[in-house]
């Protein structure tokens, strides 16, 4: 996957051309970062946050940093590697390698997504013909500069404005971050205390009906299945996000777990469309393994023709924050689809990478990529 540097070349920016809002925003962006001597996950937080009012944006950025202790209150972390970390009642939670960075304080308060917010963007979304989602782990363990962190991914979220955003890794001040500025969404989170994940539904456009928590018997990591029915223009949706266990080590527990994702992927009802997106933290051979997908259920980059852009989450040789000299260029991060049986009213067309930007702290928002899809509504 070739290192995208600049504004115009990031795919987290990459639209149809026939989409002149999203083209105006770019050079909005362009400017903005040019004027402010700032980088791109900058530029778009502040003009999200303003209404992408240049003057107002630029104002915002030149005033006084706002103090914000959510996520700033939470204790450094050790310097010296450490790679697992107790979890309360014993038990084992994963820790990655990680390496002290110093970052200075970004200048960013972002008050985003307020409800109710009319711009062009959400009237384009209410026509009821595009349905798009993000998926990212967030890297939440990692407690390095994890504010300016979480402003980066924020600054993403409010650029694209998804229908539904999957996330693992979260932990309870990120949470209460996210309940702060993203008060358009419903949160719905697979745990309260440790790490877990959560599936946040655009109130606007997704009516909530139901969720629910699908323990996995065996993980040593704190580890379930989060399951969230809703409905989006008339069309049934199951949503699922999991993340599947860590490590090389964990494989045959890993396994496992896919299973049970694919079975209850597979038990939804048929009226209903299913998506699963989240971790997986899969190697090919291990899907191989499992016997692959089931014919009903497709990998939506495979189906999408396997796009080299997209086809790495997690990559070390472009991705500097866990300080890993070894390349490791690996699909951790999985999108799995089941069409509803009386026909496909919802159908996957297109993937990109988010968060390949370095903020101003000199760390990616995480050390995953994030993985915007958007999809086709069948009117």
């Amino acid at each position: 996957m070739e290192q995208k540097s600049g504004l115009e070349d990031g795919p987290e920016l990459e639209q149809e051309e026939g989409e002149p809002e999203v083209k105006k925003r770019r050079l909005l962006c362009v400017e903005f970062a040019s004027v402010a001597t700032c980088d791109a996950a900058v530029a778009q937080c502040y003009l999200a946050e303003n209404d992408w009012e240049m003057e107002r944006a630029l104002n915002s950025y030149f005033e006084p940093a706002v103090e914000e202790n959510a996520l700033k209150s939470r204790p450094e972390t050790p310097s010296e590697p450490e790679s697992w970390i107790a979890g309360g009642g014993g038990v084992v939670v994963p820790r990655k390698e990680m390496r002290p960075i110093s970052c200075p304080r970004s200048r960013l308060s972002l008050e985003l997504w307020s409800a109710g917010r009319n711009t062009s963007e959400n009237v384009q979304q209410e026509d009821g013909s595009v349905f798009s989602f993000i998926t990212w782990n967030i890297d939440g363990l990692d407690l390095n500069s994890l504010l300016e962190r979480a402003r980066g991914v924020c600054s993403y979220l409010a650029l694209y404005s998804p229908d539904v955003i999957f996330l693992q890794e979260v932990i309870p001040p990120y949470y209460t971050y996210l309940k702060k500025k993203a008060s358009s969404y419903e949160i719905i989170t697979g745990n309260e205390e440790g790490y877990f994940t959560a599936i946040m539904l655009k109130k606007s456009r997704v009516k909530f009906k139901s969720q629910e928590i699908i323990p996995f018997p065996n993980t040593k990591m704190m580890r379930n299945l989060l399951c969230v029915h809703v409905s989006v223009s008339g069309n049934e949706l199951c949503l699922m996000t999991s993340h599947l266990e860590s490590t090389r080590g964990h494989a045959e527990e890993r396994m496992n777990q896919l299973k049970m994702v694919l079975k209850k992927m597979q038990e939804a009802p048929e009226s209903a469309t299913v998506i699963f997106a989240g971790d997986t933290n899969l190697r090919d051979q291990e899907v191989t393994k499992c016997g692959g997908l089931p014919n009903n259920i497709l990998d939506v980059w495979e189906f999408l023709g396997k796009p080299k852009h997209c086809q790495y989450t997690w990559d070390t040789q472009m991705n500097s924050n866990l300080g890993i000299a070894a390349t490791c260029k690996l699909r951790f991060d999985r999108i799995f689809f089941r069409a509803a049986a009386e026909g496909s009213h919802i159908i996957p067309r297109s993937l990109d990478l988010l968060g390949l930007e370095k903020l101003d702290c000199g760390r990616f928002p995480s050390d995953h990529w994030g993985l915007l899809c958007n999809l086709d509504v069948i009117l």
